[in-house]
Order: C-alpha cells, then structure tokens, then sequence
C-alpha cells in the first residue's frame, strides 16, 4: 500500500466556522471517489477529555464505540462517512501532557529536559500517526482546534509544520478563514484572510488551500486578491457559502471542485464522486410530505449542541419517513413551573433527554407522565428511560419514594441504582459505562420489532442502572423489560405494551445514526409520531 497522505485543517479569523463540516465534506467526496478515508480532531484544551465538561461549555459529549468520550465533531465524522471512530481520533492537550509527563516520571527520556520542542511536538505526531501507521486509511484528515493564533494552539501548529516538512508531497494544509461581508461599505473584506494566513505562515505553515466561509458569492477578482495576498493557486480558493443544512455542504464542496484540488496537490488520482444515495437522502430531506412536531424535553435546551446527536438522529430519520421534524425545546424546568399540559397538549411525540444531576428532574418525570397518561409516543434516553422508571413506579406501583440513588441517596425505594453487576462490563471506565454493549431483545417485542433481529450493539454513557430487585414487582405492575444485557443481566429497554408506542433505553442510539443508515429507533419514534397526529 502506498503511503498515507494526510490532510491539516486549520482556522482563523474566528471559531465556530465549521473546520468539521469541512473536514467531513471533503472526506466524503473522498470516499465516494473510492478512497478510505478517516478523520481525526485536535483539541487545544487541556482537560483529558470532554467527559468532564460542562454541555454548556463545551456541547454534546460524543461516545465511540470503544468507550471515549470525544469532542463533537466525531458524531460529524460518524454521520457522513458512515463509519465508526475511536479514542484514537481525538487528541487533547491534557491527554499529550499526560503522555509525556507519565514518560518522564517512568525514566523513558533518560534524565533529558523535557521541553515542548521536541518532547510534546514528538507526542503530537506520533498521535497524528496512529491511525496513518494501521494500514488501514489511504488519506487522515487532521482538524486541529481552536483558531490560529490562540496561544493553546501553538504546540500543534508546530507539530504539523514539523510534519508537513518530513512528510513532503504527502501532505497537505486546508485554512479555514471568514471573508466578512460589511452592509455599510456594501462589499466583502478579505483583510482578516489575509491577517489569518499571515498568522500561519510566522508558524512556518503556508496554507495550500483556501477554504472562505461566506454570506455572499465570492467573485473572481476577490478569489484572485485573496490568491495573491495568501500564496496559493486561484484555483485553491474555494467559496464556502452558508447552507440551510449542513448536509449540503458536500455538494457545494464538490461544485467548487474542494476534492479534485486536493488530490491534484497530493498526486492521487481524481474520478467523479458517486454521490446519488447522499442526493436521494437531501431530496426527500427537501421535499417532505408530512410534518410533525415532537417535543424534545432536557435541560440544556439553551445550546442546542448540547443535544447534537439526537437532533441530527431526527434530521436523518424524518428523510427516511419523508416527514419534516419540529423539534421543540422545552426546558424540564418550565414543565415544573407551567405544568405539562400548557406546555405539551400540542406534541406528536415527546422524548425525554439524557443528563445528569438533580436539576430538571421533575420536570422530566411529569413529561413521561403526561406522555403515558395521554396515549402519545414516547422515547426516553439514558436519564430519560431511568425517569420513566422512576414515574411508573411512583405513579402505578405506588412506590411514593422511587427515585434513583443519584439524586436522592436517602431514598426508600432506589429504584436505580450503582448496581454490582456493573463491575463485569468490559467497557467500564472509573464508575461509568462507557462505550458499546451488546444488548438481547425479547422476541415480539417493540424493540425486537424496531431493530429486526435479537441481539443489538448500542454504546453507554452513564453511571447509574435500573435495580433488579425491583424486577418482579415492575413486571407484575405491566412493565415490561424487552432489552436485557447477556453478560450482566443488566436492564438496557423498558417498554409499557398497553401503550401504543412507549420506550426507554439505557443506551445512546444517537451515536449511531447516519446519513446512510439512520437508526431505527428515531425512524420508528417519527413513524408512530406521524401515525398518532393522522389518528389525533
């Protein structure tokens, strides 16, 4: 096999333009050109990973299969390329630092002065490398975090001018930048581009490939300024306009020909992408013939990435159903203030987030209420599926303390619990799950008809389970328990029979929705959704 080429993504002006979907568009037209392709993030921040970080400071916390906690972008990766990542395709300051200074305390550099240069930049390579050195990936894509400039960034800039410099034709850098346009001058300023690429090249790293985020066509003569201003081909300015939805970013990519530049600059060879499933997918994610509204009910509602992944579940399930959903936010909070019926009667489905803490939580547990109550289609996950446990065993089985031993460690009736059986999972990182489990469905049952076959694989992120010595007593009340795990007997779906579509799972199923294969249990959410507003 040849050897590995690797693309470097970088960013200026400012954050938030979008390096991932950047990075994810240009690796898809990769892909449908045939080569495989992986892409991998850098995160400037010196925490080990997200798992720690506030969703409102940072977002949705992404799971792989393997059990890390990554950043977001992963989900972004995931969702395009349709195929999985793992710890190895994300890479924290924290986490470099805590390499080299475990090798240091271990004696490995041999009584040397570790210092950033070549110590850390060494570290960052090497990680770079990881997934290159597995045979496995033709091109890795690198999206380096932050913004150039940043003083956290520093390291990595360096690591990847060392790299691009070692590794010659087989590489090659992308910069991200924001050409502003000004309403009162009338006109696009390509000032800060340049300021940006200027910024990079005192780090030693000259940009090959312009990437312009924008709210206005790019003409010629500001493609040919920004050319001559920044050292690259006109033909390696590329306009990046906004889109309505993410998921066209590929094709404007591939009109502005972002791919066949890139594999020009690295040697390879081009062909035309086959992009007729992803089109097939925005048609009838364009063109939907129904509309439902489905109530999404958390308590990080204000940053609406703090719930990416079931957001863009739905996207990919509403194209499968040819159904636009409305998502609406509510705050669990308000629902303990305003009470679920003012804020609930007009939903086609409700789905209870996941989370952790006390906060919200009643307002949570009348949203399961108000959902079973009322005969309307209900998803709840992670935290959510243990509210509906909670609610059914206060409401139904008459246990007034049922609660889970997170939020009240006093309860009476800790009907989720730490339980012992969670020290046989393998995935099993400090007191989380973490990562995928396998999971058995009990035939004819919801699940087993959601999911088509009965054994599953879906990934955690939690600490606390469902307590089986309350097994028996839910059962005998009409609970049922259709999703168990085969090694730990651990409880992973509860379902109520007697409800017309009622489901809580311990698991994540938004990790593992894509644009090729969105998971069955949103398209089956949105189906009863659909089928309980023609019925309403």
């Amino acid at each position: 096999m040849a050897s590995t080429k690797y693309i470097f993504v970088t960013g200026g002006v400012t954050s938030s333009l979008g390096k991932g979907i950047i990075s994810a568009s240009l690796a898809n037209l990769l892909q449908a050109r045939g080569y495989s392709v992986t892409i991998q993030k850098l995160d400037p921040y010196i925490n080990i990973d997200p798992g720690t970080l506030n969703p409102y400071e940072h977002g949705e916390c992404f799971v792989t299969d393997d059990g890390a906690e990554t950043d977001l972008d992963l989900g972004h990766y995931e969702r395009f390329l349709n195929r999985p990542t793992s710890q190895a395709n994300n890479v924290t300051t924290g986490r470099i630092y805590q390499s080299v200074i475990d090798k240091e305390r271990k004696g490995e550099y041999l009584g040397k002065t570790v210092q950033i240069i070549p110590h850390i930049t060494d570290e960052i390579k090497s990680r770079i490398q990881v997934l290159g050195n597995t045979g496995n990936y033709e091109i890795v894509i690198t999206e380096i975090g932050g913004t150039v400039g940043d003083i956290e960034s520093l390291p990595f800039i360096e690591a990847v001018r060392q790299l691009t410099w070692e590794l010659g034709d087989n590489s090659l850098v992308i910069h991200l930048t924001l050409v502003p346009y000004l309403s009162a001058a009338g006109e696009l300023k390509t000032k800060p581009t340049q300021h940006s690429v200027q910024k990079l090249q005192e780090s030693g790293l000259q940009p090959d490939i312009l990437v312009c985020r924008t709210e206005h066509t790019l003409g010629e003569d500001i493609k040919k300024k920004l050319a001559l201003f920044c050292n690259v081909d006109k033909d390696s300015v590329i306009e990046s306009i906004d889109a309505d939805t993410i998921y066209k970013v590929p094709l404007l990519m591939r009109e502005q020909k972002l791919a066949e530049v890139a594999l020009r600059k690295l040697d390879m060879p081009t062909s035309e992408p086959d992009m007729r499933d992803w089109e097939s997918f925005l048609k009838r994610l364009g063109n939907p013939k129904a509309k439902i509204k489905i109530g999404l009910v958390g308590k990080y509602v204000e940053l609406k990435d703090a719930y990416k992944s079931i957001i863009e579940s739905f996207t990919h399930a509403g194209a499968a159903n040819e159904t636009e959903v409305d998502l609406e936010f509510i705050h669990s909070e308000n629902l303990e203030e305003s009470g679920a019926e003012s804020l609930l009667k007009d939903l086609d489905g409700i789905l209870v987030a996941p989370g952790f803490g006390e906060r919200g939580i009643e307002g949570k547990l009348l949203a399961v209420k108000y959902a079973r109550e009322n005969k309307i289609p209900f998803l709840g996950i992670c935290l959510g599926m243990q509210c509906a446990v909670i609610e059914y065993g206060r409401n139904v089985l008459g246990l007034n303390t049922a609660h889970s031993a997170e939020i009240d460690r006093a309860t009476k009736d800790p009907v989720i619990d730490l339980m012992e059986e969670q020290k046989k999972v393998v995935n099993y990182g400090g007191t989380m799950r973490l990562g995928a489990c396998n999971c058995e469905l009990v035939p004819k049952s919801l699940a087993h008809k959601v999911y088509g076959k009965g054994m599953i694989s879906e990934r955690h992120r939690h600490r606390f389970e469902f307590n089986n010595a309350y097994l028996e007593e839910y059962r005998k009340a009409g609970m049922a328990f259709t999703g168990i795990n085969p090694e730990t007997g651990l409880v992973e779906i509860v379902e109520i029979p007697d409800h017309p579509w009622f489901m809580g799972v311990q698991f994540h199923p938004e990790y593992k929705s894509t644009v090729h294969k969105p998971h069955p249990l949103f398209v089956e959410f949105v189906r009863a959704s659909l089928a309980h507003k023609t019925q309403a």
